[in-house]
């Protein structure tokens, strides 16, 4: 057994992941290696072929479609979005009006995180758009970082506008037939005349397949496309070549510069042109996750090193955790690059008592609470989403210890349960009030 598909099998069995699928890309040389199967009910080994649902993955092939867009004089990534989509409504009118292509991709929009459900509704991209007149503005367009799902589901409706093709469609013309990516597909019927992966959830160790496989495609150019090891692989290749002939060198140099700045965020240090950006042990990575029902996806690049690594796995929440662990491992095992922790601070009860409380999102409750020795986590769907939706949504994660980071403000890291190693922050206004936290890159204000 080499050592990859060691350390797959070895890391699997320790999160009790039912299937993983892993590449690495080291100097142009492709290593993959599998684990499990695709369904705990209807068990079929896993390998590099096998489709899985990459979630929040699909933005790169988002914003890499417009910027394939702009470099062709479609699309200005600088001018409003009402430019292309004029009949775009928000809560806040002057900020619809002032939102640019560019907040969308960089997640500056000041957008709230997402529309959980459309039930009753127009499911298409042009639907969702239409029921983003009910989500709220947290931030004034341009002022600030927080990751909207929303945000790169209008960016696809920009797609549409200007091609005047699906975004499907238009994905698969711009990016997909061109670098020969012919596992990467949108609709379920695709999906179901290929090998794929079910997601799974679970109580008390017992795992189920999940449900629904994946949202309308009202939410596909935020979190709609479904991929294998090997198209993901030849996708991280594209992005640190030459172009292909597709998008110039400079534009895909352009996607990894940093364009905002991001505080205590396990998501990285900045956002690029949709990439998070981080700093792992002196080295510069470009990356990207994804979280959907029961799976879980990530995407790594190291660019000085020509070097990838893809995971995917359908299980949560662990999967994620088995996500990370691969990554840590491959960086170390490959480059000898070792990420550093954080090392917490002992529990401080007068700054527990401080931001103990609600914080919410438009879908999302998280319970910040202290039991006088412990400071603690819990993030829940709102319960009147999940009464509202017919579709089945992921479990809650229940109270998880944080503990707050030496010699910065009030930045914290989860230290424990389905979220550890994430990382966020409290803010406050001017009088110090205690009025948000942010976690994965999201800011929750509190009630």
């Amino acid at each position: 057994m080499n050592a990859l598909l060691d350390a797959v099998h070895t890391t699997a069995g320790q999160f009790d992941v039912p299937g993983a699928a892993v590449g690495i890309l080291v100097d142009g040389r492709k290593d993959t290696a599998s684990f499990g199967v695709t369904n705990v009910d209807h068990p079929v080994p896993i390998d590099e072929t096998t489709v899985f649902h990459l979630a929040s993955v699909t933005k790169t092939f988002t914003a890499t479609a417009l910027m394939r867009l702009a470099a062709e004089g479609r699309v200005d990534l600088d001018a409003p979005v009402r430019k292309y989509v004029p009949e775009l409504r928000l809560v806040d009118d002057d900020a619809a009006a002032r939102i640019t292509v560019s907040n969308l991709l960089n997640h500056t929009a000041g957008l709230d995180w997402n529309l959980i459900h459309t039930d009753g509704r127009d499911a298409s991209i042009e639907g969702f758009v239409t029921a983003m007149v009910d989500l709220p503005q947290i931030a004034e367009p341009g002022t600030r970082a927080s990751y909207s799902q929303a945000g790169y589901n209008l960016a696809g409706r920009v797609i549409e506008k200007v091609t005047g093709e699906s975004y499907e469609r238009a994905v698969a013309s711009l990016l997909l037939e061109p670098l020969g990516l012919t596992d990467t597909v949108f609709d379920l019927n695709d999906v179901l005349i290929r090998k794929f992966a079910v997601g799974h959830t679970g109580d008390e160790g017992v795992l189920r397949p999940a449900r629904p496989w994946k949202q309308s495609n009202g939410n596909n150019p935020g979190g709609g496309a479904a991929s294998t090891v090997d198209d993901l692989l030849r996708w991280a290749q594209f992005h640190l070549g030459d172009g292909d002939g597709v998008l110039p060198v400079e534009a895909l140099r352009r996607m990894r510069e940093q364009t905002v700045e991001l505080r205590a965020s396990s998501l990285g240090d900045g956002f690029g042109v949709c990439w998070f950006l981080r700093t792992v042990g002196g080295v510069e990575t470009v990356g990207h996750g994804g979280s959907g029902a029961g799976q879980f996806a990530e995407l790594l690049l190291v660019p000085e090193r020509n070097f990838a690594v893809v995971s995917l796995a359908n299980s949560g929440p662990d999967g994620y955790l088995f996500n990370q662990a691969i990554v840590r491992w491959a960086l170390e095992h490959y480059l000898g690059v070792v990420e550093e922790e954080p090392e917490p601070l002992p529990y401080d009860a007068a700054r527990s008592e401080e931001v103990a409380g609600r914080y919410e999102i438009d879908a999302m409750n998280i319970d910040i609470a202290t039991d006088g020795s412990r400071l603690t986590l819990s993030a829940a769907i709102k319960p009147e989403i999940r009464a509202a939706s017919d579709d089945e949504m992921p479990p809650d994660y229940p109270p998880a210890t944080i503990a707050f980071l030496p010699d910065v403000t009030d930045e914290y890291v989860v230290v424990d349960g389905g979220l550890a190693g994430q990382r966020g922050y409290f803010t406050r206004d001017e009088t110090g009030a205690v009025i948000g936290v942010d976690l994965a890159g999201r800011l929750f204000s509190r009630s």
